[in-house]
C-alpha cells in the first residue's frame, strides 16, 4: 500500500483503552483503586486491572502498595520533557505570552490541538495575588472554554455523546454550540463567560498557517470580577495582534 504521508485512521482498542486510563489519572489528580478508575473511564474492572499492570510495568503509572491504589508514573514527566523539548513553537510565542501578559494583567496561554482535544503547552502568569492558575498538560474542554471553541472552530471535533454541564452558563445543547462556533469562526476569536468555572472568563485566537488550518492557540484568562466583558473586549485586538504575528514566526521558521 502506497504511503500517503498522513497517519492511519484505523486504531487499537486496547490502546485507546490505556489513554483512557491515564486520562482519568491525570483528570483526577489523586491516587485511585482500580474500581475507580474503571468506573471514571467507562472500561470494566478486570480490563483496567490489566491495562494498570502492563502501564505500571512501563513506568507510565505507578502502584502505592501501602495503599493498593495507583497514580502518574515518573516516566509520563520523561515523556512530556522530551516533547517539550521539541516545541519550537513554545519559544515563539514566550514574548507574546509575556506582552499580553503586562498589558492585560491576566493569565496567558499557549494550547495546541489534537485530535479530539487541545492542551496547554505555555504559559505566563499573572502577578496579581487573585488570578488564574494555568498548567502545563492541562486539556481544555471543548465545548465550555475560549480555547476550545477556538479549536472546534478550526476542525476540532467533539465527542459523541451528551456534553458535560459545569455552570449554569455551558452551552450543552449541541445545535446552539454549533451556533457559537460559527460566530467564533466568523469574527475570528472566541470568548467564555462562566461556562467552565463558575468565576472565570476567557478569550482565545487561532494561530493559523496558510492554508488557514489550525497551529495553535493563545488565549488570555482571569476572574470574572476583574477580566469582565469590558476587560475582555479591550484584549482582543493586543490577543489577535499576537496571534498574527506568532502565524507569521512559525511560517518563517
Amino acid at each position: 500500500m502506497a504511503r500517503t504521508g498522513n497517519p492511519a485512521v484505523r486504531r487499537v482498542e486496547a490502546v485507546q483503552r490505556a489513554v483512557a486510563v491515564l486520562d482519568v489519572l491525570a483528570a483526577e489528580g489523586a491516587d485511585l483503586g482500580t474500581n475507580e478508575i474503571a468506573k471514571r473511564a467507562d472500561i470494566n474492572a478486570s480490563s483496567v486491572s490489566r491495562l494498570l499492570a502492563t502501564l505500571v510495568d512501563a513506568g507510565l503509572v505507578r502502584h502505592m502498595p501501602s495503599t493498593g491504589r495507583y497514580r502518574l508514573g515518573m516516566r509520563i514527566l520523561q515523556l512530556a520533557g522530551v516533547a517539550r523539548e521539541h516545541l519550537d513553537i513554545r519559544a515563539l510565542a514566550g514574548p507574546s505570552l509575556g506582552e499580553l501578559t503586562e498589558i492585560t494583567g491576566e493569565t496567558t496561554t499557549l494550547s495546541l490541538p489534537g485530535g479530539h482535544e487541545v492542551m496547554t503547552v505555555d504559559f505566563a502568569q499573572s502577578d496579581v495575588s487573585v488570578r488564574s492558575v494555568a498548567s502545563i498538560g492541562r486539556n481544555s474542554v471543548p465545548h465550555a472554554t475560549a480555547v476550545g471553541k477556538v479549536f472546534l472552530a478550526w476542525g476540532g471535533h467533539l465527542p459523541d455523546g451528551e456534553l458535560a454541564g459545569y455552570t449554569k452558563r455551558t452551552i450543552t445543547d449541541r445545535a446552539g454550540l454549533t451556533k457559537e462556533i460559527e460566530r467564533v469562526r466568523g469574527q475570528g476569536w472566541a470568548q467564555a463567560i462562566r461556562e467552565r468555572e463558575e468565576e472565570l472568563n476567557g478569550i482565545a485566537a487561532p494561530v493559523l498557517d496558510s492554508a488557514h488550518r489550525l497551529v495553535a492557540i493563545l488565549g488570555v484568562q482571569g476572574p470574572s470580577t476583574r477580566f469582565t466583558q469590558k476587560a475582555m473586549q479591550a484584549a482582543v485586538e493586543p490577543l489577535r495582534e499576537r496571534a498574527k504575528v506568532l502565524a507569521s514566526l512559525s511560517l518563517g521558521s
